[in-house]
């Protein structure tokens, strides 16, 4: 049916060019969707982790703002801003010991909504004491500062301290405050607040040490700055961009924020390749802890639990050394996801061990048997030096042309592959995707997306779409399928201990044996003890919801007159706004869904109500031959592949460390996007054809499109 959720001036304008002139089927049944039944993924009523704003009796308005610590400023780049490039900033880094006592968070009391000019914030550290912590607010835009500069910076003085600026976990909301009565911003200073207004706000942290500058919670670092953030008076939290004066912070429109009030800010020292790593940027204070965790897990190694950034610095999770299992691909989660990115480019001959390969000796819409060898994937390497060989490589690819209307040629490649082992009967081989934004995609209900489901294409636009079904692996339940190339995965949670089990041998209470991966029945009900514990499991699902999705640059930033513009900010917004134009009359839209909102029952409140631009309808297409494995999941037959979210494809380049190492599709056979799309096959082959029937500078337009999201 392709309906779609209420879409902004601009989507609607574009979606009315392809819009179909019958009415507006009825929704169908679950029936007619492949399922009679099925348990939504969050119930009515589920309580949120951490309310994150709040509105008082009065008026007053409430906002629990999270942070991490930093190393340097947001403003900062590799060298002298006047200078050749060198290298980036060190702003969106994650320092040495990041992970343990040190995330914490401003309480911020706006009293402006109540009729007050007065902002009360309040800080709060999540573990141990901070002191001489600080403040600073109003960025100052009338010198010739750059990288920083505040026209306001202020202490945290407790008066159950003495006036000091000592503060607690334990400390109370008017313990630790800082007050701020007027808006001292330029070009009208000490004015009373107003709504709307502005305050740019950068808490830096300083923990209780040592004489000899050792943190006393744990004996790691002390000093640290933090994200800048920009408060708007009686509204929020809100990701900012950089406008002239010298990149002056302003409130990003809605229309960039392909995640909403969760995505992630213009970044301007020039780390574009750690733009998949940050935090929703409406955070709440103990969710910014549990991001930090879960953070760590991710990026521990199952073999000597030492952290992928300065192992030989930060401390060792000793309890998971040696937790990696007997056959495995890699030995921790950002060993595929590097960056929070695709796999690694295959190389003729070259083990494919950051990519998954899915096996089967036979597989139906209703049941799948595993390969005997492999059981339901293949663990390509193994702890023991004498166990078989289960390599697999790209071996050779078979190369065709293909000529558009006007003459350019793409060339397109696909795989063919080697096994060291068996070749099993049935396989799929699938890259890692990036992991940025999965948790706005579980945050939207059921309904919202099974009404862009078509099964039988009543619109007549000849793209059906239809779901698939995934069954809960602790509990039974049948769900709506979200994650994974086939939509395979219903949660977070299912998705990261599917990883864990058949990438690295690590058992967890989503699959609690090793049998799980050989595809045996009832291997849940092992009452052996798992390599993660719940608490653990809970921590990497809770970091993946909360990574942000970068903003879409599709806006001039106000870079000084004479400095070299960064090359992710280079960008030319009256080319992509007819892109989007364009990406739209061709019909992507139809599968690639422009807008939707999130639903209301998500554990984290700040994946609730957001507009969200992903560019996906996670339902299943018919793709053509061309892209088929010889694999069945659920609903998803060998030709059928789940929409792909185009949110932060254009970042891929800088996350995959140049344009070369990026490969698009499941298989990552595609080394552009325009090869990507010519692959297009069974559902969106009229599209494709469209596309490829517009000039050259259109097709340019499109592009350039894509590569801003």
């Amino acid at each position: 049916m392709n309906i779609r959720p209420p879409l902004p001036a601009v989507f609607a304008a574009i979606l009315a060019l392809t819009a179909c002139s019958e009415a507006t089927p009825e929704p169908l049944g679950t029936s007619e969707l492949g399922a009679t039944d099925y348990v939504p993924l969050f119930a009515l009523g589920t309580q949120v982790m951490e309310q994150i704003q709040y509105t008082e009796a009065d008026g007053t308005l409430v906002t629990l703002a999270g942070f991490r610590p930093t190393n340097r400023h947001a403003r900062e780049r590799g060298e002298p801003w006047e200078s050749p490039d060198v290298g980036p900033g060190n702003y969106f880094t994650f320092p040495t010991w990041y992970f343990q006592n040190r995330s914490f968070g401003l309480l911020i009391r706006d009293g402006v909504p109540a009729g007050r000019s007065r902002i009360e914030v309040s800080l709060r550290v999540n573990d141990g004491t901070f002191v001489e912590t600080g403040i600073s607010a109003f960025r100052r835009v009338d010198s010739n500062i750059r990288d920083y500069g505040w026209m306001m910076n202020i202490g945290f003085e407790n008066p159950k301290e003495g006036g000091k600026n000592i503060c607690h976990a334990t400390s109370a909301r008017e313990d630790c405050m800082a007050v701020i009565t007027s808006n001292w911003r330029a070009p009208q200073p000490n004015t009373p607040f107003k709504v709307g207004d502005v305050i740019e706000l950068t808490p830096a942290p300083y923990l209780l040490h040592t004489p000899d500058n050792k943190a006393v919670i744990d004996g790691g670092g002390i000093r640290y700055y933090s994200f800048e953030q920009l408060y708007q008076v009686g509204v929020g939290m809100r990701p900012w961009y950089g406008v002239a004066p010298t990149l002056d912070s302003v409130p990003l429109p809605a229309s960039t924020l392909l995640g909403g009030e969760a995505s992630v800010s213009y970044n301007y020292s020039e780390e574009p390749h750690r733009g998949f790593q940050q935090m929703v940027n409406n955070i709440g204070i103990a969710n910014s802890k549990r991001f930090v965790e879960g953070r760590r897990l991710f990026h521990i190694s199952f073999v000597d639990g030492k952290h992928s950034e300065s192992p030989d610095i930060n401390p060792v999770f000793t309890q998971h050394a040696n937790q990696l299992g007997p056959r495995f691909n890699n030995v921790s989660c950002i060993g595929c996801h590097a960056l929070n990115g695709r796999s690694a480019v295959p190389t003729l001959g070259g083990r494919l061990d950051t990519m998954a390969i899915e096996t089967a000796a036979s597989s139906s819409a209703t049941q799948v048997t595993p390969d005997p060898t492999y059981g339901l994937n293949v663990q390509q390497r193994a702890l023991n030096a004498g166990a078989p060989d289960y390599a697999v490589s790209v071996q050779s690819y078979v190369k065709t042309v293909r000529t558009l209307p006007d003459g350019e040629t793409v060339e397109l490649q696909k795989p063919v592959y080697a096994f060291k082992g068996p070749v099993p009967a049935q396989f799929s081989v699938r890259q890692a995707p990036q992991v940025m934004g999965v948790g706005l995609l579980e945050a939207v209900d059921e309904a919202t997306l099974l009404n862009l489901a078509d099964p039988n294409d009543q619109n007549g636009d000849g793209v059906r779409g239809v779901p698939n079904w995934a069954t809960n692996p602790e509990t039974g339940s049948r769900h709506l399928g979200r994650f994974g190339w086939k939509a395979s995965k219903a949660s977070l949670r299912q998705q990261s201990g599917d990883a864990l089990l058949k990438d690295m041998g690590v058992t967890s209470p989503v699959y609690k044996s090793l049998n799980c991966q050989r595809g045996v029945a009832n291997c849940n009900a092992s009452g052996t003890a798992t390599s993660i514990s719940e608490t653990e499991i809970e921590r990497v699902a809770s970091y993946l919801a909360l990574l942000g999705v970068p903003a879409q640059r599709s806006l001039r930033s106000g870079f000084l007159e004479g400095i070299r513009v960064s090359p992710e900010h280079d960008v030319n917004p009256t080319q992509i706004n007819r892109g989007s134009t364009l990406f739209a009359q061709a019909q992507c839209v139809a599968c690639h869904t422009p807008q939707m909102k999130t639903g209301t029952t998500h554990p984290f409140a700040e994946l609730r109500n957001q507009t969200i631009h992903p560019y996906t309808n996670l339902m299943l297409h018919d793709m053509g031959s061309g892209l088929a494995d010889t694999l069945t999941q659920g609903q998803a037959g060998p030709s059928l592949w789940r929409t792909a979210p185009l949110w932060g494809i254009g970042s891929l380049k800088y996350v995959q460390g140049g344009a070369q190492n990026v490969r698009y599709l499941h298989d990552g056979r595609a080394r552009t996007l325009m090869e990507a799309i010519a692959w297009h096959g069974g559902e969106a082959n009229n599209s494709r054809i469209r596309f490829e029937a517009l000039s050259k500078a259109d097709r340019t337009a499109v592009l350039a499109f894509l590569e801003s999201l």
